[in-house]
């Protein structure tokens, strides 16, 4: 950036050493914005809308694909413009296969991304690719300065469109397998923790009893993907999820509220396969930036405080 500062250019673009990530920034007349792994997935998605509607192709045939734990916008945008949106496990191996599948099954699959910048563009590449994600993000980018506009803008008219959209990503460190484990069997026993809530937490066919509310909004629906507790409340009747389960617990909560601002909260709690982490992926989703931004905040705090209890289980944060 200090670089770019000195040429004058307008965006910095970036790939990892083998090329297969991809990050860029843009500057504002604040500084610096570098966009995000998940902002810069819903603008390549819109890219790949708008070719599509710009070249009169059936919008029901399209489909795209995210990780579980990466933004709902594009969730959203599916749902506004009617084309069809699949969620999957992390990793490049399951979003890859995923887009295999649906091809088979008629769709086109021109975009897939995970919100570690890893991008999926167009239909050549089964896999993340940063080169072509760069050169997807230029033509965007192209496309919008012939109109006076920029990247930034233009996300700020996605978030117009289909709700404003902030994420919290972050973990806990813990080294004591058995800790963590004893944190995620409290997580699912949570009426005898708190008595008062069994009226109102989530029941699974297995006996889990998972958290009703949190930062004061109600859980909607609860989805876990440990392998012995497969779990999904919006599966009726047998509730088994239609993601496959691992060895790993993962947990993801979806709560909101109508009286505020209809905000909408994402939350997937999960260990790391390869660090001694617990960590958590947030999102939410309303009008009021400055609500949903302290509605986090209250997020976090509960996670911290209630949910992993970090001071007595001796949890480190980054």
């Amino acid at each position: 950036m200090r670089k770019a500062d000195e040429v004058g250019a307008a965006y910095v673009l970036a790939q990892d050493p083998d090329a297969d990530r991809f990050s860029a920034a843009q500057r504002t007349s604040a500084g610096w914005h570098q966009f995000s792994g998940d902002q810069l997935g819903s603008l390549l998605a819109s890219r790949i809308l708008n070719k599509y509607k710009e070249n009169g192709k059936s919008i029901d045939r399209l489909a795209m694909v995210a990780s579980t734990v990466s933004s709902k916008m594009i969730e959203s945008m599916a749902k506004a413009e009617g084309f069809n949106f699949v969620e999957c496990l992390t990793g490049f191996k399951y979003i890859g296969n995923v887009a295999s599948r649906l091809s088979e099954d008629g769709y086109d699959v021109p975009f897939g991304y995970e919100e570690a910048i890893g991008f999926m563009v167009e239909n050549g590449i089964r896999d993340k690719d940063g080169v072509s994600a760069t050169v997807a993000f230029v033509e965007l980018v192209t496309q919008l300065e012939t109109r006076g506009s920029s990247a930034f803008q233009y996300l700020e008219e996605l978030y117009e469109r289909y709700g404003y959209f902030e994420t919290n990503n972050s973990y806990f460190i813990c080294r004591d397998p058995p800790t963590i484990d004893a944190i995620f069997a409290r997580l699912r026993q949570y009426s005898s923790v708190y008595p008062g809530s069994s009226n109102n937490s989530f029941r699974s066919p297995a006996g889990a009893t998972y958290p009703a509310t949190i930062a004061s909004l109600r859980v909607h629906s609860v989805r876990d993907l440990t392998s012995e507790y497969g779990f999904d409340s919006t599966r009726p009747p047998h509730f088994q999820p239609d993601l496959p389960l691992s060895g790993g617990h993962m947990i993801t909560f979806r709560a909101g509220s109508l009286e505020h601002d209809n905000v909408e909260v994402v939350l997937t709690i999960r260990t790391s396969g390869t660090e001694p982490k617990i960590k958590y992926y947030l999102e939410g989703k309303g009008s009021d930036r400055t609500f949903i931004a302290r509605i986090l905040q209250k997020v976090v705090a509960e996670i911290r405080n209630d949910w992993m209890e970090a001071t007595k289980n001796n949890l480190q944060e980054p």
